[in-house]
């Protein structure tokens, strides 16, 4: 880094003139092997010719990180990802720095604004939406991005990582449908998420498919979370023809309509099936165990930690969309209506 009276230009501009991203040139500045012998001279020629002065390697930010930025880390959930990405980072010898904004715009900026000081690989978004400003500010920091399970539609250069969300919901209600259930309740995550959305879609198509009216009554709006699995477990169970079954579209409200059910003296399988989605480790160690919707968390993260680096390092992403299976594991929580 320069020192304050002699900057005239920074790492990011470097990056612009050389064609080439900000943590490439971090690699350069702070000597590391990691770049091509025709990128470190381009690189070097700019720096050498705008009199970029380097700090002794004592006063160097530090370099060789993975942003990973949450709306919010209350969720197990998080925890899969995270494993995940800090999985690539240990194997690739660099840290990763772990943040939510909480949906706020002042959080945003603060994180943006810590974000500059530091050498960073790339940025991994997590279930987020990139509002223009944010885009357009990391583009010109030449910062590579990668969003896992994006809110809406997502910007053209930015790889995304998913799963196959329809797919599982679809599979989960036909496995219901074929224990004769035709009453099958539907908790729904966020409507703003696109996963929320493929979700609530597989379940309508596998009813409609087999000719059993969707009911909107029999859907609840949820948020993934336990609450929202116990007020709409709750309002289900309360019906006047109540559901024999109830897909809650995350395992958090699954585990919060088992509450639901043990508070009106019922019993799971016993007086109504449930089944969720998610597939999170503590799951298999409730009761009963859940049967769930398996989504590869853990490989969610280690693969976008995977795609970030590659675009560090100057890389082309063949995909830039990907969704990993989901897979229906089926344990003791579901069977046979009546």
């Amino acid at each position: 880094m320069v020192s304050d009276d002699s900057r005239k230009v920074t790492i990011a501009t470097i990056a612009r003139m050389a064609g080439v991203s900000v943590p490439t040139v971090s690699r350069v500045v702070n000597g590391r092997s990691d770049v091509s012998a025709q990128t470190r001279e381009r690189v070097e020629e700019l720096l050498a010719r705008h009199g970029y002065r380097r700090r002794p390697p004592s006063m160097r930010a530090s370099s060789g990180l993975i942003d990973l930025v949450f709306n919010d880390l209350d969720s197990p959930w998080a925890v899969e990802i995270i494993r995940g990405v800090e999985d690539v980072a240990h194997a690739a010898g660099i840290g990763t720095v772990v943040s939510a904004i909480h949906r706020r715009t002042s959080a945003a900026k603060q994180w943006l604004d810590n974000l500059r000081t530091r050498s960073t690989e790339g940025v991994i978004f997590v279930t987020s939406t990139l509002e223009p400003p944010l885009q357009a500010e990391l583009r010109r920091l030449n910062i590579p991005v990668v969003i896992v399970d994006p809110a809406g539609v997502p910007p053209q250069e930015a790889p995304t990582i998913g799963a196959t969300n329809w797919a599982g919901s679809l599979r989960a209600t036909e496995y219901l449908l074929g224990l004769g259930h035709r009453r099958i309740g539907f908790i729904a995550g966020l409507p703003q998420l696109m996963c929320s959305r493929a979700r609530l879609d597989g379940y309508r198509t596998a009813l409609e498919s087999a000719g059993v009216p969707v009911e909107d009554r029999l859907i609840y709006p949820g948020n993934f979370y336990h609450e929202a699995g116990f007020a709409g477990g709750s309002h289900l169970l309360r019906l006047s023809e109540p559901p024999t079954a109830i897909f809650a579209s995350s395992d958090q409200m699954a585990l919060g309509v088992y509450e639901a059910v043990r508070r009106r003296g019922l019993r799971v399988p016993d007086d109504i099936s449930v089944v969720g989605f998610d597939d999170l480790p503590e799951v298999r160690w409730c009761s009963p165990p859940l049967t769930t919707v398996r989504q590869p968390l853990a490989e969610m993260g280690l693969l976008a930690a995977r795609t970030v680096l590659r675009l560090a390092h100057g890389e082309r992403i063949e995909s830039p969309r990907i969704e990993l299976s989901t897979e229906l594991v089926v344990r003791d929580s579901a069977a046979r209506a009546g």
